[in-house]
């Protein structure tokens, strides 16, 4: 058996591990905050239509096909750990093989999401705007899927700063394809919203070969590429077992924000705007806690791998202990300088700005209120999936994000006082329920404990 580690040795493995992946999703925020930013400089239009077509379409349908992905990375850690690279090998192509599918069946309803988006409340100039969006950069959904797959896989080989360089490299990319495009710089056209949509089209495509190209010098012997056209059913329903519940969660999340946006667009094109620039913002802090959880994930896998149930134990309350701290951190930010962050948003001859400004110092309040609580409910989902439990929490989340927290925001925003924030609050319910149940299952519930202790009697 080997030595067990310290908490010191547990936080460094972490952040080794966690501070690249945390990089990546901050440029991964980025690029989403690159484009509210610049097309809220555009117009107030362009600024709406974006928020509904990316948070409430584009992000959501990525998040849920990452599943697979997701699924990928604690298979492959615990592969590695057992030194089975034949294995390594049929997960990851399997993990291809599945948001492969989930980005055909999905491509539909993005090319035609004008009559849907209508139907479900949206007023007509925004959902025509969105489908001009969504018919450009939806195509962007199978190459952003299998880049991340191919994330998944390198993290779990303890690759993250690959992952990192990647996503910052796209970062940068967006953002000067987006400046020329959107506003026509340089000779281009002047393309507004579709500009943006192209932008992201590119970048997605750039890092899937970045990736692609790195993966087969640094690790030719696991051979990704070579007859990947072979299903090879046994792994894929291993790789469909693990990811198909994740992916369920992901959408009960996502479809709880999703939902939210819809809530604030039939509130009205102002409340919609200020819901966009305040959910990035605090999408930007949550990125830490799903970089924190990911590491976590692979740290698992590789303590079910090697057989150690109390390094797994102290890994993971090492990981809670971080994220709480850094929880405590942005709460204090949102609550002393939320005008100042939302201004960063908003160009200052925006005749809309005073409002969107005094209704998002009221939304940062209660993003703060979701800290610990959001922090909690992915770290217990990244420390289960790690073990490989997923079909429990996914039950336990879905019925924390929609049986719960979506009924409270639907009325307190359409049947009190309390308008969008009521709808916030809501979130914040959720949110805390899913947290202490998904942290119950975890410590108390899930089969790891046993598993672990026959492997070392």
């Amino acid at each position: 058996m080997a030595q067990q580690l310290s908490y010191l040795q547990h936080i460094r493995a972490i952040l080794v591990l966690g501070l690249p992946l945390i990089g990546s999703h901050m440029a991964q925020i980025a690029i989403g905050a690159t484009d509210t930013v610049m097309l809220g400089w555009y117009s107030a239009e362009a600024l709406a239509a974006v928020t509904l077509a990316a948070s409430s379409v584009f992000f959501p349908a990525l998040l849920v096909g990452s599943g697979f992905a997701w699924a990928v990375m604690p298979m492959v850690a615990k592969a590695a750990a057992e030194s089975d690279e034949v294995r390594i090998r049929r997960v990851t192509r399997m993990g291809f093989w599945l948001v492969l599918l989930f980005a055909a069946v999905l491509m539909p309803v993005m090319i035609w999401s004008k009559p849907w988006l209508v139907a479900i409340g949206q007023e007509p100039e925004n959902a025509a705007a969105a489908q001009g969006y969504l018919r450009i950069a939806g195509w962007a959904l199978i190459p952003g899927l299998l880049v991340m797959v191919l994330k998944g896989y390198l993290s779990a080989l303890e690759r993250t700063q690959i992952v990192l360089w990647v996503t910052i490299g796209a970062a940068v990319l967006n953002g000067v394809l987006n400046y020329i495009l959107i506003f026509g710089n340089f000779g281009a056209p002047e393309m507004g919203l579709a500009g943006a949509a192209i932008a992201s089209l590119v970048l997605h495509t750039a890092s899937l070969v970045w990736l692609v190209l790195y993966a087969r010098k640094h690790f030719p012997q696991h051979d990704l590429f070579t007859r990947i056209w072979r299903l090879d059913l046994p792994i894929f329903k291993e790789v469909w077992r693990l990811g198909a519940p994740i992916s369920v969660t992901s959408f009960a999340e996502s479809g709880l924000f999703a939902v939210s946006a819809l809530m604030m667009g039939a509130l009205g094109t102002l409340e919609l705007a200020t819901h966009g620039v305040a959910l990035n913002l605090a999408a930007l802090t949550f990125m830490v806690h799903v970089g924190l959880s990911q590491a976590a994930t692979v740290r698992a896998g590789r303590a079910l791998g090697a057989g150690e149930i109390n390094d797994l134990k102290r890994g993971g309350r090492a990981a809670i202990v971080m994220s709480v701290v850094f929880a405590g951190v942005t709460i204090a930010i949102f609550l002393t300088i939320p005008e100042f962050l939302i201004g960063l948003f908003l160009s200052p001859d925006d005749p809309l700005k005073p409002e969107i400004v005094a209704l998002g110092v009221g939304l940062m309040a209660m993003a703060a209120l979701f800290q610990f609580a959001d922090g909690a409910q992915v770290m217990a989902l990244g420390l289960l999936r790690g073990v490989q439990d997923t079909k429990v929490p996914m039950l336990l989340a879905s019925f924390s994000y929609w049986a719960v927290g979506l009924p409270v925001a639907w009325w307190l925003g359409f049947h009190s006082n309390l308008g969008p924030y009521g709808v916030w609050l809501g979130l914040v319910v959720g949110l805390a329920l899913a947290g202490v149940t998904l942290m119950w299952r975890f410590w108390g519930r899930s089969g790891w404990q046993a598993e672990l202790a026959r492997a070392q009697a």
